[in-house]
């Protein structure tokens, strides 16, 4: 059996084998560990002839302590199987050469037990090992082919000292092989730094740990203290063919500014680049500056500078314009909803928006807990093969799907329509046919191949389908209530698993951060788990939210939380109304913003038996002084707190302290500086300690503000654990020893819940 053969052979094995999972009736409750066997698909790239899709696996490593990513490439005939391309356990980025003969990508390995950064390797589709080809000190990434496939264009940080240090290095390890093998050495050549050289080696080779600040943002959740030295600029190298073709990369821009998202034009003599040269733009409103450089060298030429923060720029076909999405934050709101702008590149010119009157999310997506956690990748608008039209996603109602958009009206056709969430979307060169990636609440995220012109679409992966199909998933039933003023609040219920309408169960309100995001028909492994141990899960959306148009987004402005606390409230009630829900045990938790709610929920009413506030806000105030990004702009607050006390004060869950009678869990990342411990969990506990309210803190070493998305895999169970846990003992009854201060021998009962105080008291 050839193994074209073979791989139809086992694709329909397994496609019959997951129907006959699916069918049987055998099936188990999700647990919290299951995320151990999640598959992720992230960064998918389409191959030039439209045949191949290579993208970026993910999944949990041995460890449990990370996450392992690999590239693998898939038929798009649908009909074979996924199969693995490179050997690597962090490889990532995968780009086509333009013939499609080569796959460039990054690859991060290990020294000495130590992570190295990332390089650029190359695996040539005809057969054999890939080989790296980049050894930068501070590594490479984002690859880019010329037009001709001759040059690759990257990213990189590596200053001239990290060079210098890096050259020193090598010769002292030439000289001490040399010496253990007998031969002498050479007379050392002329260093570039003769002064530092005749320093003592400690003192010439050790950087310095030390962190002097004068910038308002030095730091960043996920990345620590952000590196001034450093900024990332663009290098050029000739593409290797195979290992035996050495070459050099060389460095094209310099200066003291990051550079990012570079494109090719059409003919392979400039390369488009954004940048911002301000050195404090936190003291200004957002902008973004078009440069363009020729792949020579030489000066970057200014084409324009765009007031706003732009997304991924995509040239049209016949190189004259850029598509890309942003928002325009004039007036100042705290929601700015997201367009599709067109931009000619000519100098100074000025964007066109497209969607102005198409009051949905552009290029935005309602989220889960469940992207990819590693190599997500990212999007850029799509131009059709005339240049008449742009395909982009976009959020509506909780849902994401893709739209066409026509370049000269803004009109938009649907691509796609369903209950889904489609994040990530790529095209064939002739952009006729389409790959993207789509979740719901029971798909992690697959990938589908769409062909524009006859509208047949087919899944190309199913990555999760042998653990899904011994699953018993429910689907939630979405719900839409009507507020105080009369807003329409769209929501979501997730019921247990053989859901019985006569019986009573415990309600847990899961509250979405941001503000400004969207629950919707996305996979939760959170809410599927809770349901799965027996509580009814309420995911609601309220004003605040996106994906309902510009005014909804923004009318919590200078009102946050407020009003949105009884779109929660009145959803409860709602909920309540339906008969199959225990008043007496109800619980309420959420994240960052959800976090700040939570809190200001439990100083609000008593209505609820238990409470688990994660990453969350207590001091509005102590926030403003010490999260990782400025509100230097009147986005959420008219003023600083020194300078309007007391609107800060108002709105600070901690503020109310003294109300708060609900027992409550604090679920914190220990190096969380989105909404550092100190500015909220960790203020709360110490308060509701001092006045002996049931409380816990549960925090997290090693941890961001990314705790339940991407976090250590051990960590996100131990979260999910500890989560439910509270709820377990105070909803449930459930003994939970490890929440006592000391050892008990008082058999634990299940709370009577405290006498609810009307919504917005």
């Amino acid at each position: 059996m050839n193994n074209r053969l073979l791989s139809r052979f086992l694709f329909t094995l397994v496609a019959v084998g997951a129907s006959l999972t699916a069918t049987a009736a055998d099936k188990r409750n999700i647990t919290e560990k299951d995320l151990w066997d999640f598959v992720w698909v992230g960064d998918t790239q389409v191959s030039s002839d439209g045949e191949r899709v290579a993208f970026v696996r993910v999944a949990v490593n041995e460890k449990k302590e990370g996450y392992n990513t690999s590239i693998w490439m898939v038929s798009t005939n649908g009909k074979e199987l996924p199969h693995r391309l490179t050997t690597g356990e962090r490889d990532s980025t995968p780009r086509w050469s333009p013939d499609g003969k080569y796959l460039a990508f990054t690859r991060a390995t290990e020294k000495d037990g130590k992570p190295e950064p990332a390089q650029l390797c190359m695996l040539s589709m005809a057969g054999g090992d890939a080989f790296l080809f980049t050894s930068l000190p501070k590594g490479a990434g984002d690859p880019k082919w010329s037009p001709d496939g001759k040059l690759i264009v990257f990213t990189s940080s590596s200053n001239p000292e990290d060079l210098e240090k890096q050259e020193k290095k090598k010769r002292k390890e030439e000289e001490q092989k040399r010496a253990s093998n007998g031969s002498p050495s050479p007379s050392p050549s002329p260093s570039p730094s003769s002064e530092a050289a005749k320093k003592p080696d400690a003192d010439n080779e050790r950087e310095s740990d030390v962190h002097v600040v004068t910038r308002a943002v030095y730091r960043s959740n996920n990345e620590g203290y952000l590196d001034f030295k450093r900024p990332q600029h663009f290098w050029i190298v000739t593409a290797p063919h195979n290992p035996d073709e050495k070459v050099q990369p060389k460095q094209l821009t310099r200066g003291r500014f990051d550079e990012g998202d570079a494109a090719w034009s059409k003919d392979g003599s400039q390369i488009y680049f954004t940048t911002q040269h301000n050195d404090e733009p936190y003291y200004d409103l957002p902008k973004t500056e078009l440069y363009s450089i020729s792949p020579n060298g030489g000066e970057p030429a200014k084409i324009t500078t765009i007031d706003m923060d732009t997304g991924a720029m995509a040239l049209s076909p016949d190189g004259k314009q850029v598509a890309f999405t942003g928002s325009v934050e004039q007036p100042v709101n705290s929601y700015t909803q997201p367009d599709l702008w067109v931009l000619d590149l000519v100098k100074d010119a000025k964007p066109r928006n497209l969607t102005e009157k198409f009051d949905w999310d552009v290029g935005s997506s309602v989220f889960g807990d469940n992207s990819s956690p590693r190599a997500g990748g990212g999007n850029e608008p799509i131009w059709t093969a005339d240049g008449k039209g742009i395909v982009e996603n976009f959020a509506k109602e909780g849902r994401t799907n893709l739209g066409l958009f026509d370049v000269a009206t803004g009109a938009m056709t649907e691509i796609t329509k369903g209950d889904q969430a489609v994040p990530r979307f790529r095209a064939a060169p002739d952009t006729s046919k389409l790959v993207y990636l789509v979740s719901t609440p029971t798909r992690i995220g697959d990938l589908f191949w769409l062909d524009r012109t006859s509208g047949e679409a087919r899944q190309l992966t199913h990555s999760n389908d042998e653990l899904f199909g011994q699953l018993n998933l429910t689907e939630p039933e979405e719900i839409r209530y009507k507020s105080f003023d009369g807003k329409m609040i769209q929501a979501w219920l997730q019921r247990p698993p053989g859901f019985d309408k006569t019986k009573k169960y415990p309600l847990i309100l899961n509250i979405h951060g941001g503000p400004h995001t969207a629950y919707g028909f996305v996979f939760s492994h959170e809410f599927q788990w809770m349901a799965a141990k027996g509580y009814v899960v309420l995911y609601p959306n309220p004003r605040g939210s996106t994906s309902y148009g510009q005014e909804f987004g923004n009318v919590i402005q200078y009102h946050y939380p407020g009003d949105d606390f009884k779109d929660l409230m009145i959803g409860v009630d709602e909920t309540i109304k339906r008969g199959f829900v225990d008043e007496k045990k109800l619980g309420v938790t959420g994240g960052s913003g959800g976090g700040l709610l939570t809190n200001w929920v439990v100083g609000h009413t008593d209505r609820f038996a238990a409470a688990v506030s994660q990453r969350d806000i207590a001091s509005w105030t102590d926030w403003w002084y010490t999260a990782d990004f400025t509100l230097f702009q009147p986005r959420w607050f008219k003023a600083p707190p020194f300078q309007d006390p007391e609107d800060f004060k108002a709105r600070s869950p901690i503020t109310y302290i003294n109300d708060v009678k609900t027992p409550m869990m604090f679920i914190l990342g220990e190096t969380d500086t989105r909404t550092p411990p100190g500015a909220g969990g960790e203020q709360m506990f110490r308060a509701l300690k001092f006045r002996k309210i049931p409380t816990v803190m549960v925090k997290f070493p090693n941890e961001t503000h990314e705790l339940s998305r991407s976090g250590q895999p051990w960590h996100r169970i131990e979260r999910l654990q500890h989560l439910v846990g509270w709820f377990d003992r105070w909803l449930m009854g459930v003994a939970k020893p490890e929440y006592d201060v000391a050892p008990s021998d008082v058999p634990v009962k299940p709370s009577a819940a405290p006498k609810a105080k009307p919504p917005g008291n």
